[in-house]
């Protein structure tokens, strides 16, 4: 593991090192994001708000919310919304930019909330910095609702071969270089490149959400699939789910 200002983590994701990766990040993470994606990422959060289709009033966790800006929308669309991260840094922007809505440290694999609360329960791009995303899913439907919806919004395939290439390509080289004029660790946006290409295709994740406990799962691909959302159900008999 490297040390100091370039350090990043490894792909075992362990929790440590993967949240003292986004607190060195957390001041431009979000200038960052809308930099390397070419803005498309508020395109991709207003998508997945629409998924979720979360009312005024009810009560929705944000798992991995860095600093805030994918629970923005939820919260204002007069939801319950929390905002919860395992990065002491993130959660401190967020606070800062956005004083009106709740933040909660929480380790996605052993969440800090009781069985059965939240009507709805997304996770923007983080499933796959979890340790074991299995683990986590198995936690968002521990304290969803029976009934309850799950929305799961990630990087994946793109489905046109010759875009796949190019796409490939960016990663590995073109999105390291972008995030070295703009972020402040670099080497994060790395590992963020080698994560996507080692995370499971849209029909992979599909069966590891169903696997886990979920129904009614299915997805939609965005921008030609560099990023798909999953949805999903819990089951109206699922009560008080072990962790």
């Amino acid at each position: 593991m490297r040390q100091g200002r370039n350090r990043r983590a490894d792909l075992d994701k362990r929790p440590d090192d993967v949240a003292s990766m986004f607190d060195e990040v957390a001041a431009r993470y979000d200038l960052t994001n809308d930099v390397i994606s070419l803005g498309q990422d508020r395109r991709w959060r207003k998508k997945l708000v629409e998924a979720l289709d979360v009312t005024a009033g009810e009560y929705v966790l944000d798992l991995a919310a860095g600093t805030g800006s994918s629970t923005e929308p939820f919260h204002r669309a007069g939801a319950r919304a929390v905002a919860c991260d395992f990065s002491l840094g993130m959660l401190q922007v967020g606070k800062r930019r956005r004083p009106e809505m709740t933040f909660v440290a929480g380790d996605g694999m052993n969440l800090p909330f009781a069985d059965d609360v939240f009507d709805a329960v997304t996770i923007s791009f983080g499933l796959r910095n979890i340790a074991d995303p299995q683990v986590g899913l198995a936690e968002l439907l521990r304290v969803t609702k029976p009934g309850g919806r799950l929305a799961v919004m990630e990087f994946s395939d793109p489905t046109w071969r010759p875009f796949n290439l190019v796409y490939k390509s960016y990663l590995m080289r073109a999105l390291p270089t972008v995030a070295r004029a703009v972020s402040s660790n670099p080497e994060a946006y790395v590992y963020l490149a080698e994560s996507i290409r080692a995370w499971p295709d849209q029909d992979a994740l599909g069966r590891l959400i169903a696997d886990t406990g979920w129904t009614q799962v299915r997805y939609r691909n965005l921008t030609g699939g560099i990023v798909a959302i999953h949805h999903a159900v819990k089951p109206s008999g699922s009560v008080g789910l072990d962790r």
